[in-house]
């Protein structure tokens, strides 16, 4: 039985977005550099479009497929909007500075263990390089479901995959040199 609060979204039910919702959250962690605050608030917008009807599931690709796709918007839109509120903030203040607001260390400090260093490669990676491994890794995603989420074409999402492998070999081969 589908749940009342998805009248707007009759394929969607309450039990299938709760059994893909860790999964969901860890992506939103990702796309939104790994700020827990703002990945929750990513998260909670995606399900207010979904109760509210504004994001709608027609059964074309499969639901975990959907979901990520949404929270993906979701994420891109909420980066976009606090790039505009920091702008603006910036240029009242009569100050230029960072977009982003953040300060980049020239050196940052030295990583151990190879999971951190594969975490912070992975993070060096461009950004589609990178959301395409975390789907097809973390999500267990095929290069043909991440394709649909980041709204590329199959043969893009193999060829970003492929670099992103390409960097990362590289970038730890030469951190155990």
């Amino acid at each position: 039985m589908l749940d009342d609060g998805f009248a707007h979204n009759p394929k969607v039910s309450h039990a299938a977005l709760a059994e893909l919702h860790a999964g969901a959250c860890g992506w939103a962690l990702s796309l939104t550099g790994r700020q827990p605050e703002v990945a929750e608030d990513v998260m909670q917008q995606t399900y207010l479009l979904i109760l509210e009807g504004r994001a709608r599931y027609d059964g074309a690709s499969s639901l975990k497929t959907w979901l990520y796709g949404v929270v993906r918007n979701v994420a891109r839109r909420h980066a976009r909007q606090r790039r505009v509120r920091l702008g603006l903030m910036a240029r009242l203040a009569g100050a230029f500075s960072d977009p982003a607001g953040e300060t980049v260390s020239e050196n940052p400090p030295p990583r151990q263990g190879i999971e951190a260093r594969l975490r912070g490669a992975v993070r060096g990676l461009p950004a589609r390089q990178r959301e395409v491994l975390e789907l097809v890794f973390d999500a267990e995603f095929t290069l043909a479901q991440a394709a649909v989420v980041l709204g590329i074409s199959v043969g893009a999402a193999r060829t970003h995959y492929h670099r992103a492998k390409t960097t990362l070999r590289q970038r730890l081969e030469v951190e155990n040199d």
